[in-house]
């Protein structure tokens, strides 16, 4: 199997297993859109960590593959592939994914759907889809330029050029660097905390910032106040509130 999720204390973890270099290849995509679905459905999935393995991330997409395909035949698979990432962008809950090794094309590509990445300090990231004579078609022109700003991502876009960690951590690209062998850990612990917060308000948070930053402010707030609002209809408020009032900040344990 080219990619798994396993879930363990309320948090998923989806793991990409195609050696030598997870390259994400048409059946690894499909699986990666299922298994994201999943994710979002399964109640006991709470949060999500997105791992390549200890040595890498994924190198990008199966090169060989996609160099038997003609227009047609991408035409009818661009589809599909964006499909695959916009699932894993789409899941309700925090999704933080742990880059080792190279995160290339699409391998980048899927580290830009995650809410939150934590990178080894040997990492590098790139979309290199220029050098090939393409763009990235996974999501790369779009999702990047909103997190790093559209210059800095024309720039990595327009010359396929690789970052290491420290760069990508200045950019923006990832969120924390740490030694390679604390990622999976660091990144574990990021999300085991989070799902044993308020799983509602957590999803209303998640939902407000994508949303909001594809609108107007108008918008965005009218989103927010509606998010705001209903969470007052929840369990995990009144358990929140409660525990604030009686014990202070910080102390609520929510189901």
């Amino acid at each position: 199997m080219t990619i798994s999720l396993e879930v363990s204390e309320g948090v998923g973890v989806i793991r990409l297993d195609r050696p030598p270099m997870n390259a994400l290849d048409i059946a690894t995509q499909d699986r990666l859109r299922e298994l994201a679905v999943e994710a979002t459905d399964r109640a006991d999935v709470r949060t999500v960590v997105i791992y390549g393995g200890e040595k890498v991330f994924a190198a990008g997409a199966d090169i060989k593959e996609m160099q038997t395909m003609d227009h047609a035949a991408m035409v009818a698979r661009s589809r599909g592939l964006q499909d695959a990432f916009t699932a894993v962008a789409r899941i309700p809950k925090p999704v933080v994914a742990a880059v080792t090794g190279y995160a290339l094309g699409g391998g980048c590509e899927l580290a830009l759907c995650a809410d939150y990445r934590i990178a080894a300090d040997n990492a590098k990231l790139g979309q290199p889809e220029i050098l090939l004579g393409l763009i990235p078609g996974a999501g790369g022109t779009q999702r990047l330029s909103r997190l790093i700003g559209p210059s800095k991502a024309k720039d990595l876009i327009f010359t396929g050029r690789m970052v290491k960690a420290d760069e990508a951590l200045t950019l923006g690209l990832v969120d924390r660097v740490v030694p390679a062998a604390e990622v999976y850990e660091q990144a574990y612990a990021w999300a085991a905390k989070l799902a044993q917060g308020p799983a509602l308000a957590l999803r209303a948070a998640k939902e407000c910032v994508d949303a909001g930053l594809e609108t107007d402010i108008d918008t965005g707030l009218t989103i927010e106040r509606g998010w705001f609002a209903g969470l007052f209809a929840t369990e995990d408020r009144e358990r929140g509130m409660r525990s604030f009032v009686e014990e202070g900040p910080g102390k609520a344990k929510f189901l």
